[in-house]
């Protein structure tokens, strides 16, 4: 019986490790506790049963690799902002340039680059939309200048000044062209004809306002109609001979060049709904020239030309003076600035406010690039403010770009090619030939793909330590205040997330690690530690993992507390910090059993 039990024995090993009792397979005896090597937080291995791994003949062994540190995602906070408020807020990293006096007119060139002319003082000047910088400066002036506005080609600049003179320059000579000196008083308005560019308008506190012929320097029509001083004036955009104005007589005029006649007044004391009794600030008038706007006081009125100088809407969303209107490229935002430095933002569909800037100073004048990329706004104070958006690669004319008239009417195969790729070849970095250090682009066809070469992610300094298990250099690594690069001399700053300091003291956890991290460390090591938890040990997003980690200090450095002053500092801080935010939460408490009652009461009321 003995010799039959020996023999079921050994023909039971023979079929678990023979290769031939599972055909095709084979069977590996493997030790779990291989699967986590050896550190100091596991001193002695456990003692765990055989596992049998069941794997096919072909199986090639795998590798385990390090699984980097998961940083903890969390969820943001809802965004209210509509989509209209989050393009305007693009418009950023404002360039603040001080006058010598305030800034009364800023004008955009409509034709590229842009450039706009900036009028305050005794001087205009011409800054380049790409860099803030000044280009040119035009300081020719008797008296204070006024109103410089330079012509649809972006050639001439015309502007009045306090002596009751107008003249027009030359943009690139600075050279006076022509002088208009026919008026008695300061001129607050001068501006090119947008469809006659012979023709200059001017508006002066002598109550006139004048269309001048340029290359005679005489006035083709003088309109003598109001009674106080007259601050704006605009021809017409679909019409060079209707001229609209408003002045300090409250009323806002259109006139006909043809026939030296006041068409149609709007506004005014004497107007049967009152409206506009305010001296009016700016004019302005939708390309179509059916609908016309003006600012009095905080008001802004839009009048209906179509219907006789009907107004149809009047809006008073600024606290303080409008004095500034401008339409956007495509005319669908109206942009209106004032003395309650604001700047607001109307779609003019429905006339209500998508969004609001806030400035410094009082706004005096205000305008918009023609490709919407900048905002320029002048304030009391002396200070231009330009802001900056960066357009998308969708709202760039490609076609320009890549293909240029010149190679698609020779029908060169670089007709095909990007512009980038054609002007890269024989050239270096500053675009000429032999020079710069930069090597020439492939050159292929633009609609080719290209297959992208995946690179290997590198671990960081943290994911390596940890990887080596060097769990407090680990920890050190994420505690860092900030690391200093220099690169060609400059200097950067780069703090390390508290997002990624919390998932790494999260992952210390899993791995039973904290206590080594935290442990063997002197006052230099120790207050970084104690700096992040005062930091953060209220903060919803990392109140439980700091509130781990200071159970943890605790424990282990109560026996050492009072020798060192810092240390104990921080210390009290740290308590501090607990005890305000337990009390906040009782007053919360208290505020919620409040509201409770509240609402209870008005349930039976109801």
């Amino acid at each position: 019986m003995r010799e039959q039990e020996k023999g079921r024995e050994t023909d039971n090993k023979t079929a678990r490790t023979s290769p031939g009792a599972f055909p095709n397979f084979e069977v590996q005896l493997a030790l779990s506790s291989k699967s986590r090597a050896l550190h100091p937080s596991n001193p002695s291995p456990p003692l765990y049963p055989l596992v049998a791994v069941v794997a096919p003949d072909d199986a090639q062994p795998q590798q385990m690799d390090y699984q980097p540190v998961l940083l903890k995602r969390h969820s943001r906070p809802s965004s209210k902002r509509s989509p209209e408020s989050r393009y305007w807020r693009q418009f950023k990293h404002p360039v603040f340039v001080k006058e010598y006096a305030p800034v009364t007119a800023v004008h955009f060139s409509p034709t590229k680059p842009h450039r706009f002319a900036v009028t305050a003082a005794t001087r205009v000047q011409i800054y380049a939309p790409r860099t803030q910088k000044v280009v040119k400066t035009i300081s020719r002036f008797k008296d204070v200048a006024r109103s410089g506005n330079i012509r649809q080609d972006g050639k001439l600049v015309v502007a009045g000044d306090d002596s009751g003179l107008v003249q027009i320059f030359d943009i690139n000579s600075r050279a006076i062209l022509r002088t208009l000196d026919e008026h008695k008083q300061p001129v607050h308005i001068t501006k090119f004809s947008p469809l006659n560019q012979t023709q200059v308008l001017s508006c002066s506190d002598d109550t006139t306002v004048k269309l001048w012929d340029v290359p005679s320097q005489a006035p083709v029509t003088t309109f003598d109609v109001h009674t106080d001083y007259v601050r704006a004036g605009q021809v017409a955009p679909n019409n060079a001979n209707l001229i609209l104005t408003g002045a300090y007589d409250a009323t806002v005029r259109l006139f006909d060049a043809r026939s030296g006649q006041c068409e149609m007044i709007m506004g005014g004391p004497e107007s049967a709904s009152g409206a506009n009794a305010l001296p009016v600030e700016d004019v302005l008038m939708f390309p179509s020239g059916t609908v016309a706007l003006s600012a009095a006081g905080p008001i802004l009125r839009v009048w209906d030309l179509v219907a006789g100088g009907r107004c149809i809407r009047a809006l008073s969303n600024h606290q303080k003076t409008i004095t500034s209107l401008s339409f956007d490229s495509r005319a669908s935002r109206l942009l209106t600035g004032g003395l309650d430095h604001m700047v607001k933002v109307y779609d003019v569909s429905m006339y209500k406010v998508v969004h609001t800037m806030r400035y410094p100073a009082p706004i005096l004048c205000l305008g918009i690039s023609p490709d919407d990329t900048h905002i320029a706004a002048g304030m009391s104070d002396g200070t231009l403010s330009v802001r900056r958006r960066q357009p998308k690669a969708s709202e760039s004319s490609l076609s320009d770009d890549l293909f240029s008239i010149a190679s698609l009417r020779s029908g060169a195969f670089e007709s095909f090619l990007g512009s980038s790729a054609i002007s890269s070849i024989g050239t270096g970095r500053f675009g000429k030939k032999g020079k710069g250090k930069a090597k020439a682009k492939p050159v292929g066809d633009i609609a080719e793909f290209k297959v992208e070469a995946r690179r290997k992610r590198r671990l960081r300094a943290y994911d390596k330590l940890l990887k080596n298990f060097k769990y407090s250099a680990a920890l050190d690594a994420v505690l860092v205040k900030d690391r200093r690069a220099d690169y060609h001399h400059v200097l950067f700053i780069q703090q390390v997330p508290p997002t990624t300091a919390f998932s790494l003291i999260q992952e210390l956890l899993h791995r039973d690690g904290l206590r080594i991290a935290l442990g063997g460390r002197d006052d230099v090591l120790l207050e970084p530690v104690l700096q992040l938890l005062v930091k953060y040990i209220a903060d919803p997003r990392f109140g439980d993992l700091a509130a781990s980690v200071a159970s943890v200090l605790l424990d282990m450095y109560a026996p050492v507390l009072g020798q060192s002053p810092l240390i104990d500092a921080l210390f009290v801080r740290l308590r501090k910090k607990v005890e305000e935010e337990l009390r906040f939460q009782r007053e919360l408490v208290k505020v919620k059993g409040a509201l409770e009652m509240i609402f209870a009461s008005s349930a039976l009321t109801a």
